[in-house]
């Protein structure tokens, strides 16, 4: 099984530190370079194409939003995960919106931020449980279709903006009125049509997208 090769940026070493102590406990995840500021995870990133890079939010020389999306458009291979300890609205809508696939916060515990990288690489998306309380508490409604992606049908909209709001399938049902088979089929062909694999991945998407509304 090829090795997952991980890019770290933070400011602070001790904070990097940590981080290569916790994933190197993995036999899967292989630290490929450290990076002190953004230029430097931006350049690191584009000479070494690492699997998964992990961006702080607030660095210096290049903040962390910024390197999140330079890194997304120069190497599109790569997977980020923002690791911060900011976990307020523009944050977050920010990371998310410049390519941030999963969010978490540095207080997280080691176990849950290695088991957040191997699932970043495999295509699942993490977050910190605060993120998403902060995401469902912001979200106003839905928007119109974004012509980027394949187009959802007005069933497929309810029930996005019901799952936006952290609701179970059963309980989606229950607010709009139909059948909870009904809501597991529209659910499953969101992700068919936007090419996801669950619905933490369907909640960052609609946000990048601009089809959930942010007060």
């Amino acid at each position: 099984m090829n090795q997952i090769r991980v890019l770290i940026a933070d400011d602070e070493a001790l904070v990097r530190h940590a981080l290569r102590i916790f994933l190197s406990q993995s036999e899967r995840v292989e630290i490929v370079a450290e990076a002190a500021n953004g230029v430097e995870a931006v350049e690191m990133a584009v000479a070494l194409r690492p699997d998964v890079a992990l961006i702080d939010i607030r660095m210096p020389l290049m903040n962390g939003i910024e390197a999140i999306q330079a890194i997304c458009t120069q190497v599109p291979s790569a997977k980020v995960m923002a690791v911060t300890t900011f976990s307020s609205r523009p944050h977050v809508i920010a990371a998310l919106k410049a390519g941030a696939t999963s969010y978490i916060l540095k207080e997280t515990n080691p176990e849950t931020v290695v088991r957040a990288v191997i699932d970043l690489h495999e295509g699942r998306a993490t977050l910190s449980p605060e993120v998403t309380e902060v995401l469902v508490a912001t979200i106003s409604g839905i928007g119109r279709n974004n012509p980027t992606k394949p187009e959802l049908s007005d069933r497929e909209l309810a029930v996005l903006e019901q799952l936006a709001l952290g609701k179970s399938n059963g309980e989606i049902a229950e607010a709009l009125f139909v059948a909870e088979a009904t809501v597991k089929s529209a659910v499953g062909s969101i992700l068919r049509k936007w090419g996801l694999r669950d619905r933490t991945q369907v909640l960052i998407q609609a946000v990048r997208e601009g089809l959930i509304l942010i007060q």
